[in-house]
């Protein structure tokens, strides 16, 4: 029994289980037409499955989580295309009318999709060589290093060359350093090097993009393990630190830095914390454990509890917010109370106040994104540090009642103007190259380089992979390399002469700035409770600086 592409669960040979409707479907040869034999039997238990599918689909909230697709395997059997870029699966599904081609029908490539994996699981020993860690003034860096993107290629790509494709998808970088990419072979298309852009894309296309890979550095502070049994690892994650690769952080995250120095591997995440949330995190050992402890959080079996330091007195007696929260910004992620949003409940309790700021509990009672920090927000008490929600882009009373004078664009676009002055669009989990024309700061000094300095760039890479190609590649030469070889071959990586990064200085963050006044407490479930302790920052008799 498994689970197709296309969501079909596949049972006992040829008989399949279609997740979106009540009924097994035989087939012959995989062809699916005038001759497929369709026996309509009801199947009480679809509402399980379908929650089991979504929930294994699910990324948690609005992360965005980095795909870790492998190279592609032989073709040998039909396969379906890979349901990328968000679109659901049936969106490529025959219409009436149609058949599914058979075969060997045509003569096109054939390429079978990636395997669909949870997030954690699938990274191991040679993910997590690809680079090291250095530790610098109270941060955790990590060098910089050479990284495959791989795709498939997506739907909306399919007759468009890959010109095309890069000027209106891929705008990180002008045409001109791609072009520059192709020379020194850093572009591949199933699995050759790309000789041409303008070569166009056909279905199940294969791509490589290899880029020269820098991630924002993160709080030295350890991750703390606070209790280990045969099912779960929970830890105490610091402030700063994703739970898992999104964005521009791979390393610098903590089912990498638990694998790399705590040699725990395929870990399930159980739940996700902000990046800028510490507190209380639990991962599962294996899979069974994970599906358990997800059906305690759709049956609203766990209970969690927070403590943070807000903006001003508030209020004595106990608190409960029901406002909907509505997402503004997938991308950005940033959220608003809205009637529009969806439904969720917070009750809050007042623990300190110490004459300028009050220190809070929270019980979050739903599971929204950012839901403590909109209903603080809207209650007119804001974490005294948070980057978003106590920022001045929401106006005069910072979205105090639910008033915001402005609309969606006009705060998003204020939100990135004030975070790119401050060079922290990292607190937007945004990079330079997210950003549309009419939200870049048209004074911030460029890292682009005309098209005549990357062609001699392109050049100059060349060389050198060139060079690192007619090097001896003997495993006893490998073996008995110096010890200063091997260091000159790392300091190698950490400079590329097509990375805009590597051309630019940017200013570390103080360790104290990576601290956001929210930590997750306490975790408690069915036969299971952990604890972290409270953060110096909750004390009665702490100041502000």
């Amino acid at each position: 029994m498994w689970l197709d592409g296309r969501g079909w669960l596949r049972v006992l040979g040829h008989w399949r289980y279609d997740l979106r409707r009540p009924s097994f479907t035989r087939t012959w040869s995989g062809y699916k037409g005038p001759m497929a034999e369709t026996v309509s039997t009801q199947v009480g238990t679809e509402g399980g499955l379908r929650a089991s599918h979504q929930q294994n689909g699910d990324a948690g909230g609005d992360a965005r989580v980095e795909p870790s697709p492998g190279p592609p395997k032989p073709a040998g059997r039909e396969v379906e295309p890979a349901p990328v870029g968000g679109e659901h699966p049936s969106a490529a599904a025959p219409g009436p009318g149609k058949h599914k081609k058979r075969r060997g029908a045509t003569r096109e490539r054939v390429v079978p999709p990636p395997k669909k994996r949870r997030t954690g699981v699938s990274f191991g020993d040679e993910h997590f060589a690809e680079t090291s860690y250095y530790f610098e003034g109270g941060l955790r860096k990590v060098r910089p290093y050479y990284f495959d993107f791989r795709t498939y290629c997506k739907g909306r790509w399919v007759g468009h060359s890959l010109l095309h494709v890069f000027s209106t998808e891929f705008r990180a970088q002008p045409l001109a350093y791609y072009e520059a990419a192709v020379r020194a072979g850093r572009l591949q298309l199933n699995e050759k090097p790309v000789q041409d852009l303008n070569i166009v894309l056909k279905d199940n296309d294969f791509l490589r993009n290899t880029v020269h890979r820098h991630e924002p550095p993160v709080t030295a502070e350890p991750i703390r393990l606070l209790a280990e049994n045969e099912d779960v690892v929970v830890v105490d994650k610091p402030s700063s630190i994703p739970v898992h690769p999104c964005g521009r952080f791979r390393h610098n995250t903590v089912i990498f830095i638990l694998g790399k120095e705590h040699q725990l591997k395929e870990l399930h995440p159980l739940h996700r914390l902000d990046r800028l949330t510490s507190g209380v995190l639990m991962f599962a050992k294996t899979a069974a454990v994970s599906e358990r402890i997800h059906e305690q959080v759709r049956d609203r079996q766990l209970e969690k509890e927070y403590v943070c330091r807000v903006e001003g007195e508030f209020p004595t007696e106990e608190v409960t917010c029901k406002e909907p929260i509505l997402v503004v910004s997938y991308k950005v992620g940033v959220c608003r109370v809205d009637p529009r949003g969806k439904p969720c409940e917070t009750v809050f309790q007042r623990l300190s106040y110490n004459g300028q700021s009050s220190v809070v509990r929270c019980r979050p009672l739903t599971g929204r994104t950012h839901q403590i920090r909109v209903h603080l927000q809207f209650l007119g008490h804001p974490i005294l540090n948070d980057p978003i929600y106590n920022s001045v882009a929401w106006g005069p009373s910072r979205g105090r009642g639910g008033y915001i004078p402005k609309t969606n664009e006009e705060l998003l676009r204020d939100l990135v103007a004030e975070h790119q002055a401050k060079q922290s669009l990292d607190v937007l989990d945004l990079c330079e190259g997210d950003l549309s024309p009419g939200l870049t700061d048209s004074t911030a000094p460029s890292s682009e380089l005309g098209k005549d300095d990357l062609e001699e760039l392109a050049a100059a890479a060349q060389k050198m992979e060139e060079v690192a190609e007619a090097a001896p590649q003997e495993l006893d030469t490998i073996a008995l390399a110096s010890e200063k070889a091997v260091e000159t071959d790392v300091m190698n990586q950490e400079t590329d002469p097509l990375c805009a990064e590597c051309r630019l200085v940017r200013q570390d963050p103080l360790p104290q700035d990576l601290v956001m006044f929210l930590h997750a407490l306490r975790y408690k479930g069915p036969g299971f409770e952990y604890f972290s302790p409270m953060p110096a920052w909750a004390q009665d008799d702490w100041q502000k600086d």
